[in-house]
């Protein structure tokens, strides 16, 4: 199923990143000559992704709600050994596609078989976060446990590996928090959306936030599963391109 398309679109415009500012916005130079400002879904500091120079893909929606009618959907990014990936940029996507993933059975070893997806259900301690999914089980399945599934999307890399978050992330923090507090009672599983095709693992990005790290070696010892899926971002569409294993330690933790 490698490489089974999960979201077709009309191609995308190409251009060169001009700068990106004020966080939700990215000016981009088309090929035609004309810069156009387009709205910038991801708000954290893209790390090893957001180069100025750099070739990009964006989407024409223009809508009387908006009040751009552009948006920065994907940069690419080059390897050290000489070839380029394309990475997924708009953080607006990753719940649909791992959605469309689940749907697919393309994680069915991982989940089971699911009867129902429900999203943004408000759980935790003091019922103050809302989980991604909420899945239930097929009737048949042995563990009826209820799944509580969270998804981050993954784009920084060190080689060729994946790692998640690129920044301090309080809300990435407690979300962690909130996972363990559902277990045993509940499943709790994190997906990594790693958006780009051009790694082998997954690992937490230690550097950039040290008590996420801690935090994810608890949740994995409290029985919080790590399910990191890869997909790969094209001109018109987005694929499955398979789970990666994941790490526990890094950079000696």
């Amino acid at each position: 199923m490698i490489g089974k398309t999960l979201l077709k679109f009309p191609p995308l415009e190409e251009g060169v990143l001009i700068k990106r500012y004020k966080r939700f916005l990215a000016d981009v130079k088309l090929k035609t000559g004309e810069i156009v400002t387009a709205h910038c879904a991801n708000t954290g500091p893209m790390k090893g992704v957001l180069v100025n120079g750099g070739q990009v893909r964006i989407r024409y929606t223009p809508s009387p709600t908006r009040k751009l009618s552009w948006s920065w959907e994907q940069a690419q990014v080059h390897n050290p050994n000489g070839s380029y990936s394309w990475v997924g940029v708009n953080t607006s996507l990753s719940n649909k596609i791992v959605k469309l993933a689940i749907e697919a059975d393309l994680l069915t070893k991982d989940l089971g078989e699911i009867s129902l997806i429900r999203q943004e259900v408000t759980y935790g301690v003091k019922r103050s976060s809302r989980i991604d999914f909420l899945l239930s089980p097929m009737e048949h399945e042995e563990d009826k446990r209820p799944i509580y599934l969270e998804v981050k999307n993954t784009t920084w890399t060190e080689g060729s590996q994946a790692l998640f978050p690129d920044t301090v992330t309080e809300r990435g923090q407690k979300h962690l928090q909130e996972l363990i507090s559902v277990l045993p009672e509940s499943r709790a599983v994190l997906v990594p959306c790693i958006s780009r095709q051009d790694v082998d693992t997954f690992a937490p990005g230690d550097t950039a936030d040290p008590i996420y790290g801690k935090l994810y070696r608890a949740a994995l010892n409290a029985g919080v599963e790590i399910i990191p899926c890869c997909f790969g971002f094209y001109n018109d569409q987005i694929t499955w391109e398979g789970k990666r294993p994941y790490l526990e330690k890094m950079n000696n933790f």
